[in-house]
């Protein structure tokens, strides 16, 4: 059985509140409004329920609604991730990672084709609490690329969905603000390619801090200390890690250096590029058994791994104990 992560579905409720229900109107729900903070997820087949009663009850368009309300917090350590993004639209890389790892609840895929990218979603719609959830996905998606860029320009060119379109189209054309477009082959958003490849308003800010300390380094004869270098570059992996692990051009490039001068101001410091990453995912790994509720398969994505096991595998390594074993001795 599928679950869906317990915030999603407080969102949904709430919002239906704030739009005039109450609570004696979910008495009647598997999962009642008392009952939430007891537990962590709901089986998929409650939510997609609860999307259809609101969407009779509310009308056309609560969906999108809901997904305006969306903040990145609201999705958990994969909302998290989405805040040390590099590019607009790499929260689509790390959105994909998440769920092979974790879930096969969605199924991200991007497509580009010529100057427009075009981002499915692919997940059986076996009923129509399914398309409704698809229908806020893709509202909140809207809503998470403006907040990661911190900019309003940043919306789709064209919005798809396989299923019939809505008695009432309103709430869509506000969200989206671009042809919406129903009874097609595929659910996908499309989106120009130069504004996913947008640099996040966090990575300007950082991008922008290391070519200061380059150009002080060139004029004025200031060298960044061999241990600072260090500390940034694992700071850098550790935002880069959700997406896979970085390479050193990658990294070389956010600080303005090349990677041949990386690798020497590293070597300084008694490092190289590829211990500094495994220091970091061990690191990494060992703060959030000890001191967060992430899963192990949470884990192992925030620290850039494509498979659980290898995960595990390479902790094992680290310290002679399985990640279970180390968080059940604390």
């Amino acid at each position: 059985m599928n679950y869906i992560s317990i915030s999603l579905y407080k969102k949904i409720l709430y919002h239906a509140l704030a739009e005039g229900m109450t609570e004696r109107d979910f008495k009647h729900l598997p999962i009642p409004i008392d009952a939430l903070e007891k537990i962590q997820a709901v089986p998929a087949d409650n939510f997609f329920a609860l999307h259809e009663m609101l969407d009779d009850t509310l009308g056309p368009g609560f969906a999108v609604r809901v997904g305006q309300e969306m903040k990145m917090d609201d999705y958990g350590v994969l909302g998290l991730s989405w805040k040390t993004c590099s590019k607009v639209g790499e929260i689509f890389e790390r959105s994909e990672r998440y769920f092979q790892l974790l879930s096969n609840t969605y199924v991200f895929k991007v497509e580009k084709q010529g100057g427009i990218s075009k981002i499915f979603l692919y997940r059986d719609a076996y009923r129509r609490g399914v398309s409704l959830s698809n229908e806020a996905t893709f509202s909140a998606t809207v809503v998470v690329l403006k907040a990661i860029s911190e900019k309003d320009g940043i919306l789709p060119l064209s919005v798809s969905f396989k299923h019939a379109a809505p008695t009432k189209m309103d709430s869509h054309q506000q969200a989206f603000n671009c042809p919406v477009l129903f009874d097609q082959s595929h659910d996908f958003m499309a989106y120009q390619t130069t504004d996913l490849e947008t640099r996040t308003a966090k990575a300007d800010t950082s991008i922008n801090k290391f070519l200061v300390e380059r150009v002080q380094e060139e004029t004025k004869g200031i060298e960044v200390s061999s241990n600072k270098i260090a500390a940034d570059v694992e700071k850098l992996i550790k935002d880069a890690l959700p997406s896979g692990i970085p390479s050193i051009l990658q990294i070389g490039e956010h600080m303005g250096m090349s990677s041949r001068t990386l690798t020497r101001r590293l070597s300084d410091s008694g490092l190289t590029f590829r211990s500094l990453v495994k220091q970091t995912q061990e690191r990494i790994s060992i703060d959030l058994l000890k001191n967060s509720s992430s899963s192990v398969g949470e884990i192992a994505f925030q620290t850039g791994f494509s498979e659980q096991s290898a995960f595990s595998r390479a902790f094992k390594q680290w310290t002679g104990q399985s990640p279970l074993d180390y968080r059940n001795r604390l």
